[in-house]
């Protein structure tokens, strides 16, 4: 029997649609045998990938399509429509793609038997050679230093790969540690620890690198040890801010950054009273988790309402109105002036307007420090937050190193390269991958847009964009009821947007900011929103 022959009977065949079905920027959700397919017309071409998104399994076929890639309505992974292959981030994975034919006016899709079940497609990567005596260092063990490890494989990189990180673990989703606390560290993992075996990236878990020495190509661990490199990545992050008011050592007041710690703030908070410093992201994230599960849950803000200057006092307000609902009380315009305990341990937190409240577990979110303090005496360029400041192509004013994350400061191309610190897990892992490809000599820019998500009660909020300095906000939709569109204005163009229960329009924002079209304040106002092509 031919190979051809044989290739055919291990495929699984399916007539799926009619060719006139589908216009060019269309798609449609298909079955072929028990497997669901994006069939998808751009060009007069058709294509077909698998349908789930590889971050969360989010359907792609609620996302936005605009050319030859499909954006997640979730959270903003881009996928290219033709290949699979994943062009923006969250997420590691690509789409299988599968074989369409076209006759006689049907057309069809053809999957192979063996991947019938996969939905997500790991990118072919090469591993190490022993004998090429050349080591790229990254310093971190989050997002960036991961996408960076595996494009360097992807690309036939076989030199040595270290990654230095002060974890316990291996890189891990620490989104999710603010939104589910209790989860298992295994359920965690980005990648499990034989995929780092599989592509020789070394993962040195639990030790630090205390100080980096260009001149040698050296840094310092922990432990005093030396290690060389020839190239090195600096993807450090950034660490929870610690309160300043008296008491803030007591035991029972606590800082969500390591995995351990969110384990620690979900036990002691059973059936306890929690308060929460800091009305931030991760601070109304750990108080929505904490809803239902501590005795009771206050949250203690400097601001009107939470996220006045990022989202607005409209959102602000109808968050508060939520977590209100599930019993958290908030006390805003306020702040911290002492954390009173007994016997070590936390009782009281005391108001700067008086109020006193009761507190057996108090967690700050009063924002975050760039991971850089090693980085003294390097020469290292960084800006007055001490954040890395690095090039489009993410390198620092050092050769040979490089840097990307949160920890750095970067020019951002939808605001004219206006130098931002940008903590979003997709800019880190866009970022990695940009550094990767620029250290093997491919000429690469960060032209990645913000996209950033946060939950409350089992509702996202989807961002897009940079909004900083923005002057008024269109709202679409309606904030009161909990489903709306809203664009952020500076300078007569909308700069970010931002939806609850509105998706895709987040989704088609950033991809259409992403082709570097400028979005007007009129077409904002407008009541014809075909232009977002919802």
């Amino acid at each position: 029997m031919h190979q051809g022959q044989d290739e055919y009977q291990e495929q699984v065949t399916g007539m799926v649609c009619q060719e006139a079905d589908l216009k060019d920027g269309q798609m449609k959700e298909v079955t072929v045998g028990d497997q669901k397919v994006l069939l998808v017309r751009t060009q007069g071409q058709y294509s077909a990938v698998g349908s789930q998104c590889s971050h969360y399994n989010a359907p792609l076929i609620k996302g936005a399509l605009v050319g030859d890639r499909v954006r997640c309505p979730f959270h903003g992974a881009c996928f290219n429509v033709r290949t699979g292959d994943i062009e923006e981030y969250p997420g590691l994975d690509s789409l299988p793609s599968y074989k369409v034919n076209v006759e006689d006016g049907k057309v069809y899709v053809s999957i192979n038997k063996n991947s019938l079940k996969l939905k997500k497609r790991v990118k072919e990567m090469c591993s190490m050679v022993p004998d090429i005596k050349h080591t790229i260092l990254l310093i971190g063990g989050g997002p960036a230093s991961l996408v960076c490890a595996e494009t360097l494989r992807q690309n036939c990189y076989q030199g040595r790969i270290i990654m230095v990180t002060r974890d316990n673990l291996p890189p891990f989703d620490k989104p999710k540690l603010s939104k589910a606390m209790n989860l298992d560290s295994s359920s965690l993992l980005l990648r499990p620890s034989d995929f780092y075996q599989q592509y020789g990236i070394e993962v040195w878990t639990q030790k630090e690198v205390m100080s980096v020495n260009p001149a040698d190509k050296v840094v310092k661990l922990g432990d005093g040890t030396l290690q060389h490199y020839d190239q090195l990545l600096i993807s450090t992050g950034c660490r929870a801010r610690s309160l300043d008011c008296p008491g803030w050592d007591l035991k029972g007041v606590k800082l969500l950054q390591r995995y351990e710690d969110a384990k620690e703030i979900h036990n002691s908070c059973l059936g306890q009273k929690a308060v929460v410093i800091g009305a931030s992201f991760i601070g109304m994230e750990v108080a929505s988790y904490l809803s239902g599960k501590a005795a009771s849950v206050a949250v203690v803000g400097t601001s009107r309402y939470p996220y006045e200057r990022s989202l607005g006092p409209e959102i602000g307000k109808m968050c508060v109105q939520m977590l209100e609902e599930e019993n958290v009380k908030f006390y805003m315009n306020d702040g911290v002036t002492e954390i009173q305990g007994e016997n070590g341990k936390v009782k009281w937190v005391v108001l700067k307007t008086g109020i006193v409240l009761e507190a057996d577990v108090v967690i700050a979110g009063i924002g975050v420090i760039p991971n850089s303090d090693f980085l003294a005496g390097s020469k290292l360029e960084v800006d007055s937050r001490k954040a890395v400041i690095v090039d489009k192509f993410m390198r620092t004013n050092i050769p040979d190193i490089f840097s990307a994350g949160d920890v750095t400061s970067f020019p951002l191309t939808i605001r004219g390269d206006q130098r931002v610190n940008v903590g979003h897990w997709q800019m880190s892992q866009a970022q990695g991958r940009v550094a990767a490809l620029n250290m093997l000599k491919t000429p690469t820019r960060c032209e990645s847009v913000p996209f950033f998500w946060t939950v409350l009660l089992g509702k996202s909020i989807r961002y897009t964009g940079y909004g900083e300095g923005f002057t008024e906000i269109i709202f679409k939709g309606n904030v009161e009821e909990r489903k709306f569109l809203a664009f952020y204005i500076k300078d007569e163009v909308v700069v970010a947007a931002a939806s609850l229960m509105f998706d895709p329009a987040v989704a088609r924002l950033a991809e259409l900011m992403a082709t570097g079209q400028i979005l007007t304040k009129a077409q904002a106002q407008a009541d014809d929103l075909s232009w977002l092509q919802m």
